[in-house]
């Protein structure tokens, strides 16, 4: 754990897959080939504090789709990466855009396809669905699950190695 909150500490920027991370990993497809996905309020919610307390938010996704373009505006995410076939090379265009080291930012994944990344970053995140390979190349699983709380959990602990998550609580607690 010690480990985690050291590489935490200074993070700029914080990555998010979407399916198996944001949500659950089920894809509901319509008749008509509308999409439709399940995210999780208190993910969000994370998510947002994170933003607050200075920490740049991205998403890097294999695949694309309008709700995720509307969750995405509706968290503030402003570096959006849809239909992504080499999220080695996003994740690369993004640190230049952003002129960060790669240590200065954190990735959570959830399969191999996000392993380029993972293996790149100074802190990968994943979730306990995930496969064995991508938990060994993890530096921290959480102990919630895509969609069901593991950004929120990682967005806290994160906070909290920077010393920013009383100050985002306080606000409520007023």
């Amino acid at each position: 754990m010690q480990e985690f909150f050291e590489r935490a500490k200074h993070l700029r920027l914080v990555i998010f897959d979407v399916d198996g991370v944001l949500t659950d990993g089920s894809l509901y497809l319509g008749d008509d080939g509308q999409e439709y996905k399940a995210f999780y309020s208190l993910d969000g919610h994370g998510m947002k504090m994170l933003k607050r307390s200075g920490v740049e938010l991205a998403v890097i996704t294999g695949r694309t789709s309008g709700v995720v373009s509307h969750r995405a505006k509706n968290l503030g995410i402003v570096h959006l990466y849809q239909g992504v076939e080499n999220k080695a090379e996003a994740y690369q265009h993004l640190l230049e855009k952003l002129q960060l080291a790669p240590e200065a930012s954190a990735y959570m994944g959830d399969d191999v396809v996000d392993l380029p990344v993972m293996r790149r970053c100074g802190l990968a995140l994943t979730v306990p669905d995930a496969p064995a390979l991508v938990k060994e190349h993890a530096h921290y699983v959480t102990r919630l699950g895509g969609g069901r709380g593991a950004a929120r959990e990682a967005c806290e602990m994160i906070m909290r190695a920077q010393g920013t998550l009383e100050a985002q609580l306080a606000h409520y607690l007023q």
